[in-house]
């Protein structure tokens, strides 16, 4: 294993970029370290995937008796500054017992305790009673499989899970798809995804829900929330058990139901990970779990989130990498995920968590604001995700730009697959609160959807659970506000709901067009679920009436939410089987850009996409000049009846095209005339054609 990153020739790379060049030095230095660091770690005698295994270490593990030897339980924990340690539960009566008292090993950090058979059996709850000096407390074990809380006293404890019958996988992860290919990724939250005001179940959720998103044309489900967390309104963000499925929503066994039933339906099912902080919770979670405030995050404020609440892992301690990197290939091999969007990386990669940065200068990357053993980290947790599962999906949720997130390791990159495109929701949330219609700008819109770094894949999407946060409210309610309550019935006419319904599919259509290599819906939001999200808190008297997603008002045909739903079917329907999208395409290339007329045009492929944003005007005749091709064939349109709009547009229509002199480039260019109503889009395909040649801008 070498210690230094050689760039790929073979693609372009990060250090193409040319405003990185005063950088070069730096840029090797972190890739550089992070290579040197995997060698420490593993002495250079075997693979990071390899080394990654703590899970199967510590904790609590039961070993099968063979042949005529009885099995014994073995548990194991780190925990450098304690001074006794014991397992109490069920199995003891909740008392220290000299039985249960676990050892440190001569010369190590690590406590061991074995177990003889018949002692402890499935589902006793049991913790550990850790003492230290100055101090005891009870611990929940870190490396704890499944954790539950009681009822009546809100306290949570591990869980022995070692069912009679172990779960029997009976799908596989689906087929590998191309690495260019088009993405559709269908953001959910287990508990708030039924309609009735409680927490939904992972078997509620493979039922009902899978195959509404099966339908909806998406091939890839993200879930957020699944690691244990203490508090439900956290929104799975604030974890305490890392290895532990949140029991609140059912067992381990239903959880891998779940991913199961989803692989046979050719579902991907990617996961919410959180490794860029923890719950400050010291019971619960791993906050001074031996006493001490350094063990697995950094000492002082240093360790603790100014904002968030949270504890700071400690990225350039080996025993914190060894669990963070063993926890990222856990969840591939125990419940057959297809990999992770990774949260936070933001606050991970700099030392002020970005807090208040606008990153617009290539210096604050460069500035030693960056925690390189964070950086050194993250390209490691890619390199053993992809080791261990070559065909997993590795999203980064970051906002900074730092460039390198999405680049491949070879390229002096971190390796994540996607970014998160962030700045797109921000883009659509301000237009159509702070821009009045007449003033957006059609240049600014292709710019905001294609603004992306060469090297990089990213995930773009119109809004996600963070818009809808308290405070916040979904794309639709943003554009209709109250209206949404009293103008959604088919029989209704509402200026303000038909500007809102119009916005939302165009909206929707040029962010799925335009993306990066994949399209992001959260659950509900294809058909413009109203109002925002709040779990249930003190502060709202527990109230789960905005936890939860109102499927009737999808399903009702008397009003216009199907509508939108059935609109985003049918785009991700015919933007998925054209291949328009898929990368080998590359960027689109902008045809029209008029900014009086309000009118946007580009094509991806074999598609033609033609917008009409403006308010009022409506255009008979527009002439659209277009890549050389025999005729375009009209697909689909955002303004058909069935999408709830007036139905003004032909459909299946066959345009051919003519020739027209464009003066400004002193050549003959082809062009389509085309019926343009206010607030529209429209998707034409190529009937027939030789080549598409690469077309430049053609009417500005």
């Amino acid at each position: 294993m070498k210690a230094q990153c050689v760039p790929n020739q073979s693609t372009a790379h990060l250090l193409d970029d040319p405003f990185l060049k005063p950088y070069e030095s730096a840029v090797r230095g972190r890739a550089a370290h992070a290579y040197a660091r995997a060698e420490e770690l593993t002495g250079g005698e075997t693979s990071l995937g390899d080394w990654a295994n703590a899970h199967h270490y510590y904790g609590l593990r039961h070993e099968p008796g063979r042949s005529r030897r009885r099995g014994r339980w073995i548990f194991r924990e780190w925990a450098p500054h304690a001074t006794s340690m014991w397992l109490v539960g069920d199995f003891n009566g909740w008392k220290i017992d000299p039985a249960f008292e676990v050892f440190r090993i001569p010369g190590a950090d690590v406590w061991e305790l074995e177990i003889p058979e018949g002692m402890i059996h499935h589902l006793d709850k049991y913790h550990l009673q850790v003492r230290w000096d100055g101090g005891s407390g009870e611990r929940i074990p870190a490396y704890a499989r499944y954790v539950v809380q009681d009822p009546d006293t809100k306290l949570f404890s591990a869980c022995v899970w070692d069912p009679p019958k172990k779960y029997r996988w009976r799908n596989p992860s689906p087929a590998v798809r191309a690495p260019s290919s088009f993405r559709r990724i269908y953001e959910a939250h287990v508990g708030m995804s039924g309609e009735e005001p409680r927490v939904h179940t992972y078997a509620e959720f493979r039922d009902a829900m899978l195959p509404r998103i099966k339908a909806a044309g998406y091939d890839t489900v993200q879930l957020m929330a699944v690691m244990e967390h203490p508090y439900y309104g956290s929104f799975g963000y604030h974890v305490s058990s890392f290895f532990a499925p949140s029991s609140r929503f059912g067992t381990p066994d239903d959880l891998k139901s779940l991913v199961d039933v989803a692989h046979g339906m050719g579902l991907a099912v990617i996961m919410d990970l959180v490794h860029s902080h923890a719950v400050a919770n010291e019971r619960d979670g791993l906050s001074r779990f031996d006493g001490t405030d350094w063990q697995y995050f950094h000492s002082g404020e240093k360790g603790r989130h100014p904002v968030w609440g949270s504890r700071c892992f400690d990225y350039g301690k080996t025993n914190v990498i060894h669990f963070l990197l063993s926890n990222c290939k856990f969840w591939l091999e125990e419940y057959g995920f297809d990999g992770y969007r990774f949260d936070g990386i933001t606050s991970m990669l700099f030392w002020d968590h970005g807090l208040g940065d606008s990153f617009t200068d290539y210096s604050q990357y460069f500035n030693g604001s960056t925690d390189d053993d964070a950086w050194a980290y993250l390209q490691m947790a890619n390199r053993v995700i992809h080791e261990v599962k070559p065909d997993a999906v590795t999203i980064a949720e970051d906002v900074s730009g730092l460039p390198g997130v999405a680049a491949p390791a070879a390229d002096c990159g971190i390796g994540f697959d996607y970014r998160m495109a962030m700045g797109e929701p921000d883009f659509w949330f301000r237009l159509v609160d702070k821009v009045r219609d007449d003033d957006w700008s059609m240049g600014s819109v292709f710019w905001e959807l294609t603004n992306r770094r060469a090297e990089e894949r990213v995930v773009s999407y119109v809004e996600s659970h963070d818009q809808a946060l308290v405070g916040g409210k979904t794309f639709l309610f943003q554009c209709v506000d109250g209206e949404i309550y009293r103008g959604m019935r088919n029989d209704q006419q509402n200026i303000a709901i038909e500007r809102g319904i119009a916005i939302h599919k165009m909206a929707r259509l040029a962010t799925c067009a335009l993306n990066g290599g994949a399209y992001l819906n959260f659950m509900g939001n294809e058909f413009g679920h109203p109002e925002w999200i709040d779990f249930p808190r003190e502060e709202n008297g527990w109230d789960f009436s905005h936890a939860r997603r109102q499927w009737s008002l999808r399903d009702d045909p008397s009003l216009r939410f199907g509508a939108l739903a059935d609109f985003d079917v049918e785009m991700i329907r015919e933007l998925s089987r054209s291949g328009a999208l898929d990368g080998g395409f590359g960027r689109p290339v902008r045809l029209v850009c008029n900014e009086p007329d309000k009118v946007l045009a580009f094509v991806r492929g074999r598609l033609l996409f033609v917008f009409n944003f403006h308010p009022s005007a409506s255009y008979t005749g527009y002439g659209v000049m277009v890549p050389p091709a025999t005729s375009w064939r009209h697909l689909f349109d955002t303004d058909e009846l069935r999408f709830g709009g007036q139905g003004r547009i032909e459909r299946g229509r066959t345009y051919a095209p003519h020739l027209v002199y464009d003066g400004s480039h002193g050549e003959m260019v082809q062009q389509i005339s085309l019926y343009l109503p206010a607030r529209t889009a429209m998707v034409l395909s190529v009937c027939c054609y030789g080549i598409i040649r690469t077309y430049g801008e053609v009417r500005a």
